[in-house]
């Protein structure tokens, strides 16, 4: 009767998360987001804070003005309908070799210092700010966790309804089966669309903001030169560079316009001057 009950329980909490955290993503992408925004945004800031404290900030003025300029330049995009004021955003330049950035829920951006020997001009570095941006305004952080909450739901019942099945080898064998298949089947591929519509929204947002859009294309040759091990696309959470390029440069001439309007608006960044020489 227990057992019987705690399935029955796990169906309705199931059926209740489908129905209640439904969304859309800005590019029309059915989502599902079981976590508040003030959920995320606590649990962004907090992360933000731990990083400050673990990684030093760079001290240099000039470098921290001049990734300030584009960040700024690329957040007076955001429309205010996300609730993120341009004021509300948050930069720290990381002391760190790691060619990386990122932003987090409550308008938190990182970039580290090794990103701006890669993204060594002004539109390649918004091209890096725009995507980490837009994977907070598209809420990817919580679309992420809401479908790893899913699948431990999901993986729980299955073991609850296995119990009285099957003996206890083929039951460890068949839950690490589902594991497997939720981690290469869901959660990655998922991941990977993520990517892309980051990428998407990025470079719209590079482009309102007065950068070149073809300078994404650029960065991501450029990363795929890098070196280094890569894994196969189906296992890996982000598209395989030739992917990403190939979607950056088809998506080039949507974006051209809006670069150009950016232009004849005066919205012309000139961050490059404050880049150390």
């Amino acid at each position: 009767m227990l057992k019987a009950g705690i399935k029955r329980l796990a169906l309705i909490t199931g059926l209740s998360i489908l129905a209640t955290g439904c969304a859309v993503s800005p590019t029309g992408e059915k989502t599902l987001l079981l976590n508040s925004p003030a959920q995320m945004n606590a649990m962004g800031s907090q992360s933000f804070e731990q990083m400050k404290e673990k990684i030093p900030a760079e001290e240099d003025a000039r470098t921290n003005r001049y990734v300030q300029c584009v960040a700024d330049a690329i957040v007076m995009q955001v429309p205010r309908e996300y609730g993120y004021a341009p004021q509300n955003w948050e930069l720290v330049v990381f002391k760190d070799d790691a060619v990386n950035a990122f932003a987090l829920p409550g308008g938190k951006i990182g970039v580290y210092t090794g990103m701006l020997k890669m993204a060594n001009n002004q539109h390649q570095l918004a091209s890096v700010i725009g995507h980490e941006v837009s994977h907070v305004l598209a809420q990817h952080g919580n679309a992420r966790m809401s479908q790893q909450q899913l699948t431990q739901l999901g993986m729980a019942a299955a073991t609850i309804a296995m119990a009285d099945r099957v003996d206890s080898k083929t039951q460890q064998a068949a839950i690490l089966a589902l594991g497997l298949g939720a981690q290469y089947g869901i959660l990655l591929p998922y991941s990977r669309k993520h990517e892309s519509e980051a990428d998407m929204l990025g470079q719209e947002l590079m482009a309102q903001a007065g950068f070149d859009p073809r300078e994404a294309v650029t960065l991501w040759q450029k990363m795929s030169q890098k070196g280094g091990a890569t894994p196969p696309e189906l296992l890996s959470t982000h598209p395989a560079p030739s992917t990403r390029i190939h979607q950056l440069d088809a998506q080039v001439q949507q974006y051209m316009p809006l670069y150009q309007q950016a232009r004849a608006a005066g919205r012309r960044p000139d961050c490059d001057r404050l880049k150390p020489r």
